[in-house]
């Protein structure tokens, strides 16, 4: 990596470091009250982009790519997406073990358990930054020949970090959907004390508050949680690597501006990710030809979305079911019936419960967080226009690079508008 490279990277560190701070809310608004809870447990950016942009520079100066042949590299990232897969099995195992009031002695009964795990550990720690650097070559190479690069080289670079990624307090009013606030808090926050910060801020603020998992964060590098769905992972590394794109432009620097304008850049970046991904997996990953076995995990549903099942495992059709709900509550709120929409949604959370989509809180800032992924039709987003407005605006555009290129430069919900010819 030449010095003009790492002076380019130190830049595009600042300017992400400058943006996060100063997206700090006012004193006295409502993300500021609702901080007086969360501050014990907020998640440190500063420091985490610090740390990774510093592992990033390390992996660059060893130009890992440059010493593994597509072959060898294949192998390195099945490698450890099989180890990511056992380490997922061996957690569940462990976890069931200590929940089983028969087993009396649990240290010694977990022995070979927790043996297994510190070496799983150990191997996916070393063969991550291997896995990482490849990961970043390929999706470059995809990025470039999509036309999203300048002399070949997507700016910024795309540097990502598997990590245990922060969840997200959710706020929204009761008498509407809307996300106001998003607070990041440490990853792995116990259940209880999650549950005791949503009761704590809902009752005391009257709003609607829940915290939900996120599957990647749009920091520099981006943060990508980790997982054994490769398809999952090369995606989402795409569709944060899109953030980082946007943020140099108009729509990204507006991202808090307007719920309007967050679903714009949420939905544009799951369109493009997920067709980064795809062509990443289809040139790199092909799917092995049907009746053969492989150990790798090549696709399923999304890390993050709560109670995601197999597709087939169930014959209830989610986002439909999800979709009449969010019309119903929609209207119940629009007529004032707040308390009517609460107990409506609690009904349903319990359908999908029994249907095995487990959701621990529906209410709304459940929708408020999950509406704005308006990549497919139906589910959380309901009749909200946007969604269908920004997947028009990829129908009519030749190519991705046109897409984005043209979304990237609009400042309002009546842009997209206009340029679909609404």
């Amino acid at each position: 990596m030449t010095m003009r490279r790492l002076s380019a990277w130190l830049i595009l560190l600042s300017i992400f470091l400058g943006l996060l701070t100063s997206s700090a809310p006012r004193p006295g608004d409502l993300a500021e009250r609702v901080r007086w809870h969360t501050r014990p447990f907020e998640f440190d950016y500063a420091s985490w982009m610090l740390a990774a942009f510093a592992i990033k520079v390390q992996q660059g100066a060893v130009g890992l790519p440059a010493y593994v042949n597509r072959e060898n590299g294949k192998i390195a990232v099945t490698d450890y997406v099989w180890i990511t897969a056992q380490i997922n099995q061996a957690e569940e195992a462990l976890n069931r073990l200590y929940a089983d009031p028969h087993i009396p002695d649990k240290e010694s009964a977990s022995e070979h358990l927790r043996t297994q795990l510190r070496d799983l550990y150990a191997r996916q720690t070393a063969l991550a930054p291997i896995v990482e650097a490849i990961l970043q070559e390929q999706i470059s190479q995809v990025v470039a020949d999509f036309g999203l690069a300048f002399l070949g080289q997507p700016i910024p670079a795309v540097l990502y970090h598997s990590t245990s990624v922060p969840d997200g307090l959710i706020i929204s009013p009761r008498e509407r959907i809307e996300q106001i606030a998003n607070i990041s808090l440490l990853p792995d926050l116990p259940l209880e004390r999650q549950i005791a910060l949503e009761e704590q801020v809902s009752r005391e603020m009257n709003v609607s508050a829940l915290v939900v998992p996120i599957g990647g964060v749009g920091v520099y590098p981006t943060m990508v949680t980790r997982t054994a769905d490769l398809s999952w992972l090369v995606s989402t590394v795409a569709h944060e690597w899109i953030h980082n794109y946007l943020q140099l432009r108009p729509l990204g620097m507006l991202y808090e501006q307007s719920p309007q304008l967050r679903t714009m850049n949420e939905t544009a970046a799951s369109i493009a990710g997920n067709e980064i991904g795809d062509e990443v997996m289809r040139r790199y990953y092909p799917r092995p030809a049907a009746g053969s076995l492989s150990t790798v995990e090549w696709g399923g549903p999304h890390p993050a979305w709560p109670g995601a099942v197999q597709d087939g495992a169930s014959p209830f059709d989610f986002r439909a079911e999800m979709h009449r709900t969010r019309l119903t509550v929609d209207a119940l709120l629009a007529q004032g019936k707040v308390t009517e929409a609460e107990a409506y949604m609690e009904q349903r959370r319990q359908l999908f419960v029994q249907n095995g989509y487990y959701i621990r809180k529906l209410n709304q800032a459940y929708f408020a967080f999950y509406g704005a992924y308006a990549d497919v039709p139906g589910g959380a987003a309901g009749e909200d226009p946007v969604g269908p407005a920004v997947r028009a605006l990829r129908a009519q555009s030749r190519s991705l690079a046109e897409f984005l290129n043209r979304i990237a430069w609009m400042t309002s919900f009546e842009d997209l508008r206009r340029a679909i010819g609404q």
